[in-house]
């Protein structure tokens, strides 16, 4: 029987393209839902997300049941997570765009401004750059992969940073811990680097 992947539908990611990049990776069965029940039958789940830490995290907690379901599938469950972008920023406590705003948590940490310390870097950090492992890194590979973001996830405990990439310096490419990964880069955009990544999710058995 094919495996249920949730890819959660909170009205603030491009789903489409996430979906059509997991079904090359080979997922038969992708749900895109706004509902908790589904997700808690799922046997994996994905959060996108596009846009601002504040829009994100209140267009998730408009959900009705949605956090909750997510929490109990993926810490009681033990299902696979990846969150993708503002997703991935999503688990963090905080993120100060537009305002303090609370995260989900549940890996501590700050999403802030990305600090040009030269003027010849951009913000936001837009484009191909490199995925920079590291040893422990579950899912992360080294390579490159399309990254779109102002904001940048400070984790406060640095064994969840799985991977790092530079733009003006180091900046988290990768979080994770236990049955959660985060990436900052889009892997739908991140052409054969972004699809071997979604195929190593669909195989992961934390």
């Amino acid at each position: 029987m094919a495996e249920v992947v949730a890819l959660v539908d909170y009205g603030a990611g491009n789903l489409h393209s996430v979906a059509n990049a997991l079904k090359t990776a080979g997922c038969d069965q992708v749900t895109l839902t706004s509902n908790p029940d589904v997700v808690r039958a799922a046997d994996r789940v994905i959060l996108p997300g596009v846009g601002s830490f504040k829009t994100c995290a209140e267009g998730l907690r408009a959900v009705p049941h949605m956090v909750e379901a997510m929490a109990e599938r993926v810490f009681v469950g033990g299902a696979p997570f990846l969150g993708i972008c503002v997703g991935m920023q999503l688990l963090a406590s905080t993120g100060v765009e537009h305002g303090e705003t609370a995260g989900l948590g549940w890996i501590p940490g700050e999403v802030r401004l990305i600090e040009r310390t030269d003027p010849a870097i951009k913000v936001p950090h837009m484009g191909w750059n490199d995925v920079q492992a590291r040893p422990h890194a579950a899912l992360i590979e080294p390579g490159e992969a399309y990254f779109l973001h102002s904001y940048h996830f400070a984790p406060d405990d640095g064994h969840h940073v799985l991977a790092m990439t530079d733009h003006g310096g180091g900046l988290v490419a990768a979080v994770g811990r236990d049955n959660l990964v985060g990436v900052q880069f889009h892997p739908e955009k991140s052409q054969a680097y972004g699809l071997a990544l979604l195929t190593r999710f669909l195989e992961w058995k934390p």
